[in-house]
């Protein structure tokens, strides 16, 4: 078989489900059910942009000007955003990840993250992907296997589609109080309820006109500390929900307006499950500190909604 541009591709399948993740950052190309994608992803032979399904490890979002302190040692990351000065969603996302274990319903991939400029920690990191009857589960296993204390954060990047051209008339649900704001280099610049702004979500509405590249906390969760991101048709009848689970502290909403490529601007809807806010390195907001040997998880799911 010839190479792709995101390297082997490993299928998995559960009655109408199918998925495939990729060994390139161990992404998640595709998810789909009774034939119709969930996930506006990406071909095998395509490039990844935007960073679609890719794993953002060790942190989510952006580090301005990539640099922090840590340890009581200044510590400067790769600008890998140089037009807004910032290190960007980790460092594993361009680093093939290796096969741990595969069935026919389920797939486990992982990675070492060497100590390098600007990160001089080790961490080893897994990522299961698994089909079942409530839809697709993610769960990624981060352990320090370093001799020191390690920051860390998590998160990853799926686009939803429920087929429409645009996700203007889709209908959003984010069952979240608070929102963050954000600068000219999209970093947090402060937090502030959402009741009464352009941010509500908490109800379902349709997106309209509405920009979004927006953090969002204060999640409402049930007795088992979980919730839903929702993206509907806009008929109501059906749609995909982003379950936030262990691990998920923050959710970033994005409707990919300021992506390279026009043509994929607004098509899907980026709903990214974050263990941390952007630039938690430098500010410290849940910001997780890995001692030796410890593990922190995060787990977040896809599941059909409705009736497709």
């Amino acid at each position: 078989m010839p190479p792709t541009a995101s390297g082997q591709q490993w299928r998995l399948s559960h009655g109408t489900q199918a998925a495939v993740v990729v060994e390139l950052g161990g992404a998640l190309r595709h998810y789909e059910v009774d034939g119709r994608p969930l996930l506006d992803g990406f071909a095998a032979g395509e490039r990844i942009t935007g960073g679609r399904g890719q794993l953002l490890v060790p942190w989510p979002n952006r580090v301005g000007g990539g640099r922090y302190r840590f340890g009581g040692e200044d510590l400067h990351l790769p600008l890998t955003e140089p037009e807004n000065g910032n290190a960007i969603h980790g460092l594993l996302r361009w680093v093939p990840w290796r096969l741990l274990a595969r069935g026919e319903d389920a797939v486990t991939v992982g990675a070492v993250l060497f100590p390098q400029p600007g990160y001089p920690y080790q961490l080893e990191v897994a990522a299961e992907y698994r089909l079942g009857p409530e839809g697709l589960e993610t769960t990624v296993t981060a352990t320090n296997v370093g001799d020191g204390a390690a920051p860390y954060g998590v998160g990853q990047h799926p686009y939803l589609t429920v087929g429409t051209d645009l996700v203007d008339t889709a209908l959003l649900t984010v069952p979240a109080r608070h929102r963050l704001g954000g600068d000219e280099h999209g970093l947090p610049t402060g937090e502030e309820p959402v009741e009464g702004t352009a941010y509500d979500f908490r109800a379902p509405r349709p997106i309209g006109g509405v920009r979004l590249d927006t953090a969002y906390r204060g999640l409402d969760r049930d007795p088992a500390g979980h919730c839903a991101v929702r993206l509907a048709h806009p008929s109501g009848s059906h749609g995909v929900d982003v379950r936030l689970m262990d691990g998920v502290r923050y959710v970033q909403v994005y409707t990919g307006d300021t992506l390279a490529e026009p043509g994929r601007r607004r098509r899907g809807v980026a709903v990214e499950p974050m263990s941390c806010p952007a630039d938690a390195f430098r500010s410290g907001t849940a910001l997780t500190v890995l001692e030796p040997g410890a593990s922190h998880v995060l787990r977040w799911g896809l599941a059909p909604w409705g009736s497709w």
